[in-house]
């Protein structure tokens, strides 16, 4: 099937994977020499996807595998440190690193799938 995309986009998951404000999937990146994770979100029908990286601190941000966003389920929430996050922007609007972002990893979604950009630093991990 042709999705009209290069070679640098890796399919990650069917769409009805990612529901609003609910369970990121996760995904395992290279980024910078190191082997990483990576999550895809959707928010307000947006798919979005980022390095699990805070950039406060370089630690993982779920506080449960795959659970970033907040109780209300409008930001994402650094289970670390308790800085908060726009779903679709990655910025950084309260805790210790306001107005840094997260490490955005290109997405989009094609007939059904959600796809994840190797571009920029990204590539995936060969098992």
């Amino acid at each position: 099937m042709d999705t009209g995309l290069d070679q640098t986009w890796q399919p990650l998951c069917p769409s009805s994977d990612l529901v609003n404000g609910g369970q990121a999937v996760i995904f395992d990146v290279r980024f910078a020499g190191q082997t990483m994770l990576g999550f895809a979100i959707r928010f307000k029908g947006q798919v979005a996807a980022y390095l699990n990286r805070c950039p406060h601190v370089a630690m993982e941000m779920d506080w449960r595998p795959g659970h970033f966003f907040d109780a209300p389920k409008e930001l994402l929430m650094c289970s670390t440190h308790g800085a908060l996050f726009e779903p679709l922007s990655g910025r950084c609007i309260s805790g210790p690193c306001v107005g840094k972002q997260l490490i955005a990893i290109g997405c989009t979604e094609r007939d059904s799938v959600v796809y994840w950009q190797t571009a920029h630093n990204l590539e995936p991990v060969q098992f």
